[in-house]
């Protein structure tokens, strides 16, 4: 990679992460403890889920969706969850979740085999125009998808039998993804 887009990509996700930071800084549950005696609220691990994307996915062959991801970010390779609805409501239930990994640390550890069956890329999602990064101004969203398009996916889905849950899952796929060839998954 280039210098030039090795800044480019840091500056971005440094303002991903700024970006993060702010939304869920809360200034009462950051305060110190009360004279009361109140201590302020810990946040809990489901914090920060807050990213807001839109995409279709392809389950069981089928385009279904678009569902509604809100991820998190943990580490700046990156490494994003996504916890992913069926709508907005505020009690959608949940029914995936996704794992979005830098292509640097899936390409070496998954055989192209397993990759082909479970992962997808990120640069070939976005640019298929069907994945919408919401909740955030234009040059936001974009430096968001950039960082994003340096990624792997893997989609868990969740099945049910009526309204409960059955306990069978299978993985979902992006909306676009092809196999890649042994050249192409070298390619990253």
């Amino acid at each position: 990679m280039s210098k030039r887009m090795a800044v480019l990509v840091l500056f971005a996700l440094c303002a991903l992460l700024a970006l993060t930071w702010t939304t869920n800084y809360n200034p009462v549950s950051a305060a110190p403890q009360q004279a009361g005696g109140a201590a302020a609220a810990k946040p809990s691990p489901a914090a920060g889920y807050d990213i807001h994307v839109l995409a279709p996915h392809l389950v069981g062959g089928k385009q279904m969706g678009p569902y509604h991801h809100y991820c998190k970010v943990y580490t700046p390779d990156p490494k994003i969850v996504c916890l992913i609805y069926e709508s907005t409501e505020p009690n959608a239930m949940l029914s995936q979740i996704e794992w979005i990994w830098a292509k640097k640390l899936i390409r070496p550890a998954v055989s192209r085999e397993t990759w082909n069956k479970n992962w997808h890329d990120h640069t070939i999602e976005i640019a298929g125009g069907r994945v919408q990064v919401l909740d955030m101004p234009p040059d936001q969203a974009k430096s968001v998808a950039d960082i994003v398009s340096t990624t792997d996916g893997l989609i868990y889905h969740f099945h049910w039998d009526k309204d409960l849950p059955n306990g069978k899952m299978s993985i979902a796929q992006a909306v676009g993804h092809k196999p890649m060839t042994a050249a192409e998954y070298k390619k990253y």
